[in-house]
């Protein structure tokens, strides 16, 4: 099992901001359409300071964009600034102070990008020398984590999004869960069309929004909950299984009006710059 990288500034460590709350050049994704709620952030006031960012994905469905780098230094068109670099600033507003990107696939252009840039939250990285799945990925960061014994965020590296952290934070401790994830409803991306019980065809509606809700790649995970992850594998085929029979893994549905989506292909990265227009001229 590879070594996590030390702890002194390195090139897979990069060096905090002089001030965390100070300037930065990452501009905000999308604003964020939910109000902080001062009940929620009173009815959890510790809400977790460090998080890990699972940034090791080779994301070929996103070539050639992905050629020379790794999904998460892909950059959101028309603000300059990689996916990887909105999560930290989302992370940084959210009250997140610590860090860790669990690098893989390229991950030396990653390093170099957040050891060059002026970020505002300490960041350290972990790089998977072999694949160890998102479980084993995420376990192996876990143990880099400046805080052990507090509770911690995760999120996957290929997410854009803005919503309250601190709400689901106080979800996850009003329900006593080891583990929460953060619940969306994308768009489906076809047209569907309704019938009545006779078959008979009333109306088509385009790309309307699931009526499942899908694992959104954003957690709350409680201390202990490193321990319950599989050395190599995938924690959603094992861990969150075993979770949710012992009815001890929470859902917190995004509220109304959140902004989020995944970047896998191209065609996302132009809709999320077209919804990011949009809002910006609104």
């Amino acid at each position: 099992m590879p070594a996590p990288s030390p702890s002194s500034p390195s090139p897979s460590a990069s060096s905090p901001s002089s001030s965390p709350s100070g300037s930065s050049p990452l501009p905000p994704s999308a604003p964020a359409s939910v109000e902080f709620s001062s009940a929620s952030a009173a009815a959890y006031p510790a809400a977790p300071v460090q998080a890990i960012v699972l940034a090791g994905g080779q994301g070929s469905r996103l070539r050639p964009y992905t050629d020379d780098r790794p999904k998460p230094m892909v950059e959101i068109p028309g603000t300059g600034v990689p996916i990887i670099g909105h999560q930290l600033a989302w992370l940084a507003a959210e009250g997140v102070t610590d860090a860790v990107v669990s690098c893989g696939h390229l991950a030396g252009v990653l390093q170099e990008w957040l050891a060059g840039a002026r970020l505002p939250l300490r960041v350290a990285t972990v790089v998977e020398e072999e694949p160890l799945g998102r479980g084993g990925g995420l376990k192996y960061a876990a143990a880099r984590l400046p805080f052990p014994d507090r509770p911690w965020f995760a999120t996957n590296g290929d997410v854009w999004t803005r919503f309250s952290l601190r709400e689901m934070a106080a979800f996850h401790a009003e329900r006593g869960a080891v583990a929460t994830l953060a619940l969306a409803r994308p768009r489906i991306p076809w047209g569907v069309v309704e019938t009545d019980g006779s078959g008979q065809v009333l109306d088509f509606v385009e790309a309307p929004r699931s009526p499942y809700p899908v694992n959104a790649g954003v957690y709350v995970f409680d201390p202990g909950f490193a321990a319950l992850l599989p050395d190599v594998g995938d924690h959603e085929r094992t861990t969150f299984p075993r979770l949710a029979r012992q009815r001890r893994l929470a859902g917190f549905p995004l509220p109304q009006g959140a902004f989020w989506r995944a970047i896998d292909t191209v065609k996302d990265l132009a809709e999320a710059a077209r919804e990011l227009g949009a809002q910006a001229g609104a």
